[in-house]
């Protein structure tokens, strides 16, 4: 659904599971911080909400989005999380960088989702403007990173109710 539909921090709390017994992982990228520290604040706030512990969020960053795949196998592999959310923001500029950027980023998360037993979140905004990943990261269409802490808990859930 388009975002313009849809605020991305609107949700039915009582549909969210209790993320008490959840351990997760967020690898936030460095680069547009200003849009990127908003979700990840957003997410951890979030988190919280729902009952994750802090000693149970643990945040690494790397230097920018194309980096999101390899920081998140990373935390995979560390076996302290249950799922990871990536975020990253990366706006359109003038020449094709933004393509590649998106499309590995995107390609990379999608590979990990399907070769691995961790969910990763898709938290990356791509946007044609400064003012839109704004409009995304608390500002009028809400916070891309309370939708992804809500997916985060949901797939986890997801995943323990499968394993019963």
């Amino acid at each position: 659904m388009a975002t313009a539909y849809h605020n991305l921090s609107d949700y039915d709390f009582q549909s969210v599971p209790d993320a008490s017994a959840m351990r997760f992982g967020i690898v936030v990228s460095e680069w547009n911080s200003n849009i990127t520290g908003a979700l990840l604040e957003g997410a951890v706030s979030t988190l919280k909400k729902h009952g994750a512990k802090e000693e149970n969020i643990l945040v690494q960053t790397v230097p920018g989005s194309f980096e999101l795949t390899f920081g998140s196998a990373q935390m995979i592999k560390s076996g302290k999380v249950d799922a990871v959310i990536a975020l990253g923001c990366v706006v359109r500029g003038d020449t094709p960088h933004f393509d590649y950027v998106c499309a590995g980023a995107t390609q990379g998360i999608a590979h990990l989702n399907a070769t691995t037993d961790t969910p990763v979140i898709y938290g990356l905004i791509t946007t044609n403007t400064m003012q839109q990943a704004e409009d995304r990261a608390g500002g009028v269409l809400g916070n891309k990173g309370d939708e992804c802490a809500i997916t985060a808990i949901k797939m986890l859930d997801f995943v323990c109710r499968l394993k019963k």
